[in-house]
């Protein structure tokens, strides 16, 4: 059991890197629906075929190209990444910022809040409507990389503050996790099940349809 577990774990860690990943396929849009791109870590990528389904006839889902990484990576990156045009983008960073490296997060709680609002300036200036995604939740299990259950509350309190403060919307992954965590994560591990992702996903969906239709 403990074999097929480990094996489960980095398949699923393989996954959120592999560029092949059928997440990363490029979209054929439709003309007439509206646009909408995934910000995100390999959460989001586990959820972005099943938000694609859902949404399938009424939004063209898009996602970045690749795992989003910590705060500082988005900064390097998000200049390309928002190429658009976009009617919405949910997006979210966190899971990589606490982190621990050596004894410390990868990103300190002041740098992500400093890094966070300059994303949230550069995802504003595209004329998108925003929905930021909280970071779903660590279990107390020992996790590689290390990562702490306590973490996750303390930088979600951080963005949910630069979010009340520049007006963005929040799709609450981490309350909606958090009580259904042994049932939809896999053991030990950031990851969520196949059922967990679809879970995942229904209330992202839900999110975006609401944010599209409340113009």
């Amino acid at each position: 059991m403990r074999l097929i577990l480990t094996t489960l774990i980095l398949a699923t860690a393989a996954r959120a890197q592999d560029p092949k990943d059928p997440a990363f396929a490029p979209v054929a849009d439709d003309p007439k629906l509206p646009r909408v791109l995934l910000v995100g870590d390999s959460i989001s990528i586990g959820y972005t075929l099943p938000v694609r389904k859902l949404l399938e006839g009424k939004a063209n889902v898009h996602r970045i190209p690749e795992n989003g990484g910590p705060t500082s990576t988005g900064i390097a990156k998000i200049d390309r990444w928002i190429e658009g045009p976009w009617n919405v983008i949910h997006f979210n960073w966190g899971l990589h910022d606490l982190k621990r490296v050596e004894g410390r997060h990868q990103v300190s709680l002041e740098d992500y809040e400093k890094n966070l609002r300059g994303l949230v300036k550069k995802l504003k200036a595209t004329g998108a409507r925003l929905v930021w995604a909280s970071t779903t939740p660590v279990p107390e299990e020992e996790t590689n990389p290390p990562r702490r259950a306590e973490d996750v509350p303390r930088f979600n309190e951080v963005a949910k503050k630069v979010m009340d403060d520049l007006g963005i919307a929040i799709d609450d992954l981490y309350a909606f996790a958090l009580p259904r965590l042994k049932e939809i994560q896999l053991h030990a591990n950031v990851h969520f099940t196949a059922g967990g992702y679809e879970a995942l996903a229904g209330e992202v969906a839900k999110s975006i349809q609401t944010t599209l239709t409340n113009k």
